[in-house]
């Protein structure tokens, strides 16, 4: 644990809190993507199988609970809650998600560490979770207009894997053989996919003014 992974771990969690504020107390989900919150539940429940049979920490095991438990309240949310499904905008939703799942598992199976199921699958996480943001950030294009809460979730879910990578490079610094390339990559092309929403965010925060995407 560093100062750098605390801190994206942080970034995470408020990304997710930001979520569950505006659905739960909202009641809306408008400029949520479904297919974005269903690819982040395929990932946290792929990547955290070990959870009841690898224990590291109890700050390890309570993270991993919360993300799981949150991503799929989210889905339940989104899908069933009968006021809050009225909001989701599914005309403008449209990204065929599933097309990126089985390149992703095609990947893991050829490119991993150790080919066990547990490796193959945690791999399977990091590539999914690189792309899963691109639903969300199609449908912020198409809509153009986005939300305080809609603004600040997406830019904390790309702030925090900014975070992951300063916690590689001081890890790298630091500890000696510290060379993971998978996540590395992974988490380098995820940050860029962000590149853009970064810039137009900083923007309207600069210049006081709503946060638009180009068409």
């Amino acid at each position: 644990m560093n100062i750098f992974r605390l801190a994206g771990d942080m970034t995470h969690l408020a990304s997710v809190l930001v979520l569950l504020l505006k659905i739960h107390t909202i009641k809306s989900c408008a400029g949520i993507s479904l297919k974005t919150q269903e690819l982040y539940a395929i990932v946290f429940a792929s990547r955290y199988l070990d959870i009841f049979t690898d224990f590291i920490s109890l700050y390890n095991t309570l993270m991993k609970l919360i993300f799981l438990g949150s991503s799929f309240s989210i889905v339940w949310y989104m899908r069933s809650h009968n006021v809050v499904r009225r909001s989701y905008d599914k005309a403008q939703d449209t990204f065929r998600h599933y097309f990126i799942l089985l390149p992703c598992l095609l990947l893991a199976l050829f490119i991993h560490e150790k080919f066990t199921f547990k490796e193959v699958m945690w791999t399977f996480s990091l590539y999914l979770e690189a792309v899963a943001i691109l639903p969300q950030l199609v449908l912020l294009q198409r809509t153009r207009n986005i939300d305080n809460l809609t603004g600040q979730y997406v830019f904390l879910l790309g702030a925090y894997r900014g975070l992951y990578i300063l916690n590689w490079v001081y890890r790298y610094l630091t500890e000696p053989h510290y060379v993971h390339w998978i996540p590395w990559i992974s988490g380098i092309v995820q940050t860029l996919l962000y590149a853009d929403f970064f810039y137009y965010y900083f923007d309207s925060w600069k210049n006081n003014k709503k946060l638009q995407l180009p068409a």
